[in-house]
């Protein structure tokens, strides 16, 4: 709580509207080896855990109201921070869970390019692909995106929920919630790993008010750098 000049009280939240706060998992063992996880269930590594723990005291100071995550245990896990800080339970939803690729989950960057380096390449053209067989984009917008439009509709006026999921359908969500066409949703950068963006409610929708904050700039290490 801060006073201003005028002798108002500010509890920190925002003077008007809703806010969604989307908060990648931290660091995995996977992440580190650019290994494609989609729907592989893997664990935060020492170091993704200091990272949840770090970001969790960040956005404890936002005062959200709610929290949603992925089943996965990354984000599970990094959700738990924030809720051991607030007191506030995670609903867990498999519908946050990341983009499934099929036969491309567990491989490389590198290995990816090597055996599918059409797909991969029609992918970062914004064309529609399965990548390895798996979820169009679209897809995880039309599973994910509802999910977070459903909570965010449970919060008071000026509430804030967060919203713990994956880089992938993070980015995805994010086009879907802001109205744009899919083909330029690759123009949302990916996330660093437990960095958050933040969407506000504005008088004609949905608006990025920040994007990849949190940290120092770090590489993106995941399926969507």
């Amino acid at each position: 709580m801060a006073v201003s000049a005028t002798g108002e009280v500010s509890t920190g939240k925002p003077d008007r509207g809703r806010r969604i706060i989307l908060w990648r998992h931290g660091q995995t063992q996977w992440n580190v080896e650019r290994r494609f996880q989609g729907t592989t269930d893997v664990e935060l590594t020492e170091t993704g855990v200091a990272q949840a723990r770090r970001a969790a005291r960040l956005l404890a100071s936002l005062r959200p109201d709610a929290i949603v995550s992925s089943d996965l245990e990354r984000a599970a896990r990094t959700a738990a921070e924030l809720a051991a800080l607030t007191g506030l339970e995670v609903t867990h939803d498999e519908a946050l869970r990341e983009t499934y690729a099929g036969v491309w989950q567990g491989l490389t960057h590198e290995e990816i390019v090597e055996r599918h380096g059409e797909e991969y390449a029609a992918w970062k053209r914004g064309e529609p692909v399965r990548r390895g067989g798996g979820e169009l984009e679209s897809e995880v917008a039309d599973r994910a995106a509802p999910v977070v439009l459903r909570h965010a509709e449970k919060l008071p006026d000026d509430g804030t929920l967060v919203v713990v999921s994956h880089g992938g359908t993070i980015r995805t969500t994010i086009g879907r919630l802001l109205g744009l066409e899919g083909r330029h949703w690759e123009s949302l950068g990916g996330l660093s790993n437990c960095c958050w963006s933040v969407l506000g409610e504005g008088a004609r929708g949905w608006r990025l008010l920040e994007h990849n904050a949190g940290t120092l700039p770090e590489p993106v290490l995941g399926d969507d750098d």
